[in-house]
Formats: structure tokens, sequence, C-alpha cells
């Protein structure tokens, strides 16, 4: 059962004694396992509704009564070139241009100088854009800047950048040309992104080589004070990053836990008295660990 216990909100009288006691668990820890959520970007600014959405989409909005980002990733459009408009524009304000905000490049701050991994559900990239070092990373759900044949035939995926740089530069009435649509080089289906959505996801070599680095990082520190620092994760993948955190927290008496997200913050009773739980804007975290 959720927890309400070390439960603190930016609404309450003792939200600086939840920091403190954030802070505190920093200090102590011999290493930081950060696993981050797509509430992690939206505070970046990667936002994929409202002001955003309708600069970056406004023409789609119109024609098709699309109204957020997310969902126009699932429309039904009537051309593949249409499709690729509408992902190459996608892709690059997502993940070649950089989120307006600096939280990553604070996030890093904060943990500059101690032992510390990432994993993270998120697909644009913003960790290592942010300076963090690529080692220390597990993108468990793809890359926007990877492509894969959508079969697929084979288990490797494709730089897309230079080819998304020219979609977007050569599109025209929401519809880049034929020539660019992307096919997979050797049985020639389209291509697809790489990101899970279902069966058809490649895991890739980099994927496997991250994800046993992850693994090897854990079992390193099994019994070590680590701190399992949940930033922005919603309830949509809970058994990538939240349960593994509650559980790994739960096998070491050692370890503690700390769940930062605005309107979503709780843990379980088990763990209650090695958490704190911060009901606030992450930035407003960051901003009071002088980060």
């Amino acid at each position: 059962m959720p927890s309400m216990s070390g439960f603190f909100s930016s609404r309450t009288s003792d939200f600086r004694r939840g920091l403190r006691r954030l802070a505190g668990m920093l200090d102590d820890a011999d290493a930081v396992v950060i696993g981050a959520g797509a509430g992690l970007s939206t505070a970046a600014g990667l936002t994929y509704s409202g002001e955003r959405f309708e600069r970056c989409f406004g023409d789609f909005a119109e024609r098709y009564g699309i109204t957020d980002m997310y969902s126009g990733g699932f429309y039904p459009f009537p051309t593949p070139e249409i499709t690729w408009a509408w992902w190459a524009r996608h892709i690059f304000y997502n993940r070649y241009v950089d989120p307006p905000g600096l939280t990553y490049q604070r996030l890093r701050a904060l943990v500059d100088g101690r032992d510390h991994f990432v994993i993270t559900t998120n697909v644009d990239h913003c960790f290592q854009k942010a300076g963090f070092e690529k080692d220390r990373l597990f993108y468990t759900q793809g890359d926007y800047g990877l492509w894969q044949c959508s079969l697929p035939c084979h288990q490797e995926t494709y730089d897309n950048e230079a080819q998304v740089r020219r979609m977007v530069a050569e599109e025209r009435d929401m519809a880049i040309p034929s020539e660019l649509v992307p096919v997979c080089p050797r049985c020639g289906r389209p291509m697809s992104m790489n990101l899970r959505a279902d069966s058809t996801f490649v895991e890739d070599a980099g994927w496997h080589a991250a994800a046993k680095r992850y693994a090897d990082y854990l079992d390193a520190h099994a019994t070590s004070r680590v701190l399992y620092l949940e930033l922005g994760v919603g309830a949509n993948t809970p058994v990538i990053i939240k349960y593994p955190f509650w559980q790994l927290t739960a096998r070491n008496p050692r370890a503690s836990y700390a769940c930062v997200n605005l309107g979503e913050a709780f843990c379980p009773q088990e763990i209650a008295e090695r958490s704190v739980c911060i009901d606030a804007d992450i930035n407003d975290v960051l901003d009071a660990l002088g980060a």
C-alpha cells in the first residue's frame, strides 16, 4: 500500500524539512541511481501540448484535429510522405533542438563528483546533451535519434539526424519528398522509430551493452549506501523504474529512496522510514538543493 509517511509537498509548511532529508540522503550515499521519467523532460520545457505544440504543430492541429504531440504519433496519416513529415518535425524538436530549460544541466551539477548511474524511459537524449557520460546511461525505451526496420528483419538501428534535418528543410505543405521516406537498407520495408511500442522494438548491441552496465552497477552496489532517486516517473511503465527501485531499497537496509514528482509522489509502507516523497516541481527541488 502506498504510504504518506515521508511525504512532503511544496504546498505544505514542511517542504523544507523534506528537502533537508533529501539533501542528507545525497550526502550519505556512496552511489546515486537516478531513474528518470517524462516528468523530468516536462520540467525542462519539452512539453507535448499547449503553446509549444501549437507553435511546432499548429498546421497539423488545424488540418487533422490533433491536440498534442503524443497522440499525433498514433494518427493514421493518409500517406507515408505526410507521416514522415510529422515524425521528422517531432524528432527535430524533441531530439535535436535543446530544451528551453536547464533542468538536466542542473541535475548533472547535483551529482557531479558523486558515483552515479542513470536509467531512463525518456527517448529525447537530454542526459547526454547535458553532459552526462554515455557509459553511465541506460535508455530503456529507445531513442528518437534512431530508426529501425519496421519488421524488423535485423537487430540494428540507424542514426537519423542528417536525414531528419533534410526532411524538415524540404517539407512542403506537411509532406516530405517521396525520395526521403526512409526504407530498410536490407529488405526495403518501411523504417520505423526505435521506440518500444510493441514486440518489434529492436534492442541493438548498444542497448544490450548499456543494459549490462546498468545491471553490473546495481550488482556492485547491492549492499552499499545507495540512493535510488526517482524523478518525474509516472504510472505508465512502473515496472521499469518505480517498482525495481522500491524492491532494491527493500532488499538493502542501507539503501534509501527518494521520489520527486508533481502530483504523484508516494512509496510503499515497507520502505517509508528510508524514503522521502516530494510532491513538487523538479526545478523547485533543484533550486532548493542549490543545483
